[in-house]
């Protein structure tokens, strides 16, 4: 792989505005060398509907954190919150220095968050390499008039943004099929392609949203260490929504697990496989 790469992977340095920069100079946030991600009781709710409960936990730096649950727990309510899609009603999350609350949605991947999905939200007509240049747009400063009259700097910034995407293509093995269109790949290519868009944007944190789902065995296994080496050689926390608990287990330093939008377990892998509440969520039965 490319040594670049295996750099830190950088911070947004945008001008914060007035509402930003009082955030995080009035309400205390953590300094850099904190924990990653901090949520702290909180609750969502759609009309009398309670999605999330009180939910808190925390998440080290270059880590993987398993969230798991039955079908309804309230998982992707909480990425949804983490993303910003969703407004929580109560509570308060804390990343990488940062109260999420006090930035619009549209700063989440400035901030350093990037996520999949679990329906797959690739432009079927655009090829492989341009799908994967639309996540580096974050990380791009020229706007709309410099690049239509191409003024200094643009030719620098798009050689940067293939540059990155080839490095990329390379790590996900996907360079047979870079100028390919997306919408003839298989599933299990474009989900790769979606990795990519998510890893364009050089996230500090990235949420995966089922990413084995629709996977054969092969591809699941391949997706097993393709996340280690994603947490391993680019130095990034993941967060990770997965029914599939080989592949949670096997990768996850730590493991939340929810149902009816409340936590019910937190600790390692085998602390939540023998936890009776967890065992009671999936099984409907006590542990023997």
């Amino acid at each position: 792989m490319n040594r670049a790469m295996l750099q830190a992977v950088p911070h947004f340095s945008q001008k914060l505005s007035a509402r930003e920069a009082g955030a995080l100079s009035t309400k205390g946030v953590a300094a850099a060398d904190a924990r990653l991600l901090s949520v702290n009781q909180v609750t969502l709710r759609f009309g009398g509907i309670t999605a999330l409960n009180g939910v808190s936990f925390d998440m080290d730096r270059q880590t993987v954190l398993g969230l798991i649950g039955p079908n309804g727990a309230g998982k992707t309510s909480l990425f949804n919150c983490l993303s910003r899609l969703y407004e929580y009603s109560e509570g308060q999350i804390v990343f990488d220095g940062h109260r999420l609350d006090a930035y619009p949605r549209y700063r989440m991947a400035d901030l350093g968050i990037g996520r999949t999905f679990q329906n797959l939200a690739l432009f079927n007509s655009m090829s492989v390499v341009d799908n994967i240049k639309v996540g580096r747009h974050c990380r791009t400063r020229k706007g709309f008039l410099a690049n239509a009259f191409r003024l200094p700097g643009v030719a620098a910034e798009e050689a940067e943004t293939g540059r990155r995407a080839h490095e990329l293509i390379e790590f996900l093995e996907l360079g047979a099929v870079a100028d390919r269109l997306v919408g003839d790949l298989p599933f299990g290519t474009r989900k790769r392609v979606e990795l990519g868009r998510a890893l364009a944007s050089d996230p500090t944190l990235l949420l995966l949203d089922e990413p084995a789902a629709g996977l054969n065995h092969e591809e699941v296994e391949d997706l097993r260490g393709l996340i280690l080496q994603i947490r391993s050689r680019l130095k990034m926390g993941i967060l990770l929504v997965e029914h599939h608990m080989s592949l949670v287990m096997g990768v996850s330093d730590k493991v939340v697990a929810l149902n009816f939008g409340q936590k019910i377990a937190e600790g390692t892998p085998s602390q939540v496989q023998q936890d009776a509440n967890v065992i009671q969520a999936y099984l409907g039965g006590a542990k023997k």
